[in-house]
């Protein structure tokens, strides 16, 4: 049973793929302004995550400060309780600071990713740009 189904879908496949082929064939002008008209939304885009990468890095530079300061505070009340003979406290100071210690590596982790995106973006950039002025130069060669 199974195979029948798949013979009738591959069977089915074939009959249509020349028909879709033909119709993608015959387009004309338009994929040309099709393809300008993506290249030019993805300039868009590329400049939105552009934009979006700078403010995540900014914000996880914001945090890695934070967290560094939280870092400095625990170290603080460790030796303040351990001076004043609070051993349950310090271990709960130990405990912050191991977790600060673990958020600072997940910042520091999250703006390397952020700064890779941004690098990526900056370059995609470059590449939409070109392919707009290619698409521009194309266009103004055909119509001469």
């Amino acid at each position: 049973m199974r195979r029948h189904i798949a013979l009738f879908a591959v069977l089915a496949l074939a009959l249509s793929a020349p028909a879709v082929l033909s119709a993608q064939a015959s387009g004309g002008a338009k994929p040309a302004r099709k393809a300008a008209r993506h290249d030019r939304r993805d300039v868009r885009r590329d400049r939105k995550d552009i934009h979006q990468d700078t403010k995540d890095i900014h914000q996880d530079t914001k945090d890695i400060h934070q967290d560094r300061k939280d870092v400095r505070e625990d170290r603080k009340d460790i030796r303040e309780d351990v001076k004043n003979g609070d051993l349950k406290d310090a271990r709960q100071d130990r405990k912050d600071l191991r977790q600060d210690r673990r958020d600072i590596r997940q910042d520091r982790r999250d703006r390397r990713q952020d700064v890779r995106d941004l690098h990526k973006d900056r370059k995609d950039l470059r590449q939409d740009r070109k392919d707009v002025h290619e698409d521009k130069q194309e266009q103004k060669d055909s119509t001469k």
